[in-house]
Parts: C-alpha cells; structure tokens; sequence
C-alpha cells in the first residue's frame, strides 16, 4: 500500500468494513475517533485510550493556533511527540469552529477573521495558512478549510457558504499538490458541504471528488437540521463519493446515527459525546445512556454494562460511580469517559465483524 490509502475488505449493502493506512499505522473502519481538541482527550492519558482500542484520534488545528501556536509544537516535534500518541492522527482546520463561534468570527470570499477566545486579539484565517497551520502541527491527515452553515441557514446562505468552500478547497488542494505531502507524510481530505439540500449536497461531492483528495468528509450535519434532512442529505453526498476513497461524516457521535451513516457507506466519525457525556455523569449502555445522578443507582451493585470490558466495568459499580458524581469527584468523569469510549469502540468492533460476516 502507498503511505496513504484506503483498503475495501468486505461489503454489506453499502456498509464497508475496510482499512486506512497512513506513515503511523493504520486504522480499522468502520471507525470512530475520540476528540483531543487542545491536544489532549480530557481525563484520559494516552496509556488508557489505547486500552479502549482507540487507533486513530482527532485534535483541532483552530484551538492549538491559538494557543500554543503551532510553530512551537513543531519545535516540540509535533503532535505526535508533543501528546505521547503514537498512532494516526487527524487535525480538524477549523471550519466547524467558525461557526459555532460566529459572533466573534467574519467571513469572506479570502479567508476569515476572527478574535482570539483566549485574550481578545484580532486573528485571520485562509485556506493556505490552515494547510501551514497542520503542515507544522503534523498529523497524518488535514481537513480543508470549510465554512459550515447553521442547520436552519436560508438556502442563498447555504449555496454561498458552499460555493467559498469548493473555492477554499481548490486552492488548499494547488497548495498541497505544489508541496507533495501526500508522498511525504500527510494526507489531505476534502469536505462536502450543500446544507440539507439533497441536490446542493450532490453536487459538492461531486466537484470535490474532482479534485482527487485523500479522502472526502461530509461536514455541516448535526448543526440544527432534522434527523430526516441528515439522513436524505447523507445519501445524497456518499451516492457521489470515489468507492476508493475513505467517507468521513464529521462530528456525528450518537450509536443510532453511526449505525444508520454505516449503512449507507461512512468509514469514519468523530465526535465529542463520548467523554463529554462521561464528564456529565452519563453513561452509554447496551440498555441505553444511564444518567448515574439518579436515585435509582445508589444501591445498585451492578457494572455499568454486563457485556462491557472495560475498567470501569470490571471494578466498579453503579452505586460507586453515582457516589462519585453526586460527590463532584473529578474520578466520575475519567471513569465514565474511559467506558464510553471503550463502548464506542466495542460497538464499531461489532458492526466491522458483522460486514465481515456478510
């Protein structure tokens, strides 16, 4: 395989079990990414994550601009170095941050400006700077510079967010075939945007397949549209994407909707839910999401999930970790996190041996 490529192993309808390789390994998809946004996965050492059997984790370029700047992580070594992780990596441009920061950002046909959530300060982004930006970070795989619209945008809104980010994404993709890192160490993915527009959707997955990236993510889902115009707007954008390259459906973190975005040709999620429910006493469960906090749980002897594996299972029980949570102990959150993720991953091991099973 080349330093990067995607590996079809099996097919079931249109669900694919298959394989990404990148310079640090490669990953198993259908696969689901744990969320380190400043370069760390909040509760969780690198030690652990590996035990839930996490292989490929996610950090964001915007934030770790911002602070510590990306030139020192480069003299740090990079993101691998700098955060212990030896595995893949993939670096979010920012696009998604753009929006749910609108009102201290200001976008234009070039790029955007935007003040710092850190101290204020009047920052600027272009699609050229985000690939320099992640150049420097180092991950084995960039996202271009999108803008995303809110899910209940009017549609002139949505077909201009579109149009700036097929024009971002032309120019960023210029950029990284001059500098030919596909070759040398970093992948380079595009991102269909079109809004809950069936049409719109269709149409960028076609003209970003055009452009020949690495791999093609769907972003602007799960921002406000119904569960019926993600579907629809889903289907339209994969039925247009290369079979040969990697699917990635961006931000997108609940069991239900990783099943249904399987089924209709996603390899690869990210999302923060998993720990971020942990850190709020909320737990997934094959009988569904457990909030520890009630009362039904302070004698309750048993693990979070029978079927689970993990740690947190084995060792403890529901009537502890609800101790914990109503106690405010910062435990609660890491071992509700470490399950979560270990669910998670539990359940992209299933769906992987069921295709296989086909």
């Amino acid at each position: 395989m080349p330093a990067f490529g995607y590996q079809l192993l099996q097919q079931k309808g249109r669900a694919r079990r298959g394989r990404y390789h990148t310079p640090h390994g490669s990953f198993e998809t259908p696969c689901f990414a744990p969320v380190g946004t400043r370069a760390a996965m909040k509760g969780i050492t690198p030690e652990q994550l590996r035990t839930t059997g996490s292989e490929l984790i996610l950090a964001n370029a915007y934030h770790l601009f911002l602070r510590p700047g990306h030139e020192l992580i480069k003299r740090c070594g990079g993101l691998h170095r700098f955060m212990a992780w030896d595995g893949p990596i993939l670096t979010d441009s920012g696009g998604y941050q753009i929006f749910s920061l609108s009102h201290l950002s200001k976008v234009d046909d070039a790029g955007v400006s935007f003040r710092s959530i850190i101290d204020g300060s009047q920052q600027r982004l272009t699609p050229g700077l985000a690939l320099e930006v992640q150049r420097d970070l180092g991950p084995d795989i960039a996202m271009v510079l999108d803008e995303c619209p809110a899910g209940d945008a009017s549609s002139e809104r949505v077909r201009q967010a579109n149009d700036r980010s097929l024009r971002w994404a032309r120019e960023a993709r210029e950029i990284h075939r001059q500098w030919g890192d596909s070759e040398r160490g970093q992948a380079l993915f595009g991102i269909v945007q079109g809004g809950p527009d069936p049409e719109l959707r269709a149409s960028s997955a076609r003209e970003m397949s055009a452009l020949e990236f690495d791999g093609y993510a769907i972003g602007g889902l799960s921002v406000g549209e119904t569960k019926m115009q993600m579907e629809v707007a889903l289907d339209a954008a994969v039925d247009e994407l290369p079979s040969n390259k990697i699917r990635y459906l961006m931000g997108v973190g609940t069991p239900e909707d990783f099943r249904r975005a399987i089924s209709a040709g996603v390899d690869l999620f990210d999302c923060v839910t998993a720990t971020r429910h942990g850190r709020n006493n909320q737990a997934f469960t094959r009988e569904g999401t457990l909030k520890l906090r009630n009362q039904q749980y302070v004698e309750d002897l048993g693990p979070l999930d029978k079927a689970c594996s993990c740690y947190t299972c084995r060792e403890f029980s529901r009537a502890y970790l609800r101790h914990l949570a109503v106690s405010g102990e910062m435990l609660a959150g890491i071992l509700l996190s470490l399950h979560n993720l270990h669910y998670f991953q539990d359940l992209m091991r299933e769906i992987r041996a069921d295709i296989e099973g086909a």
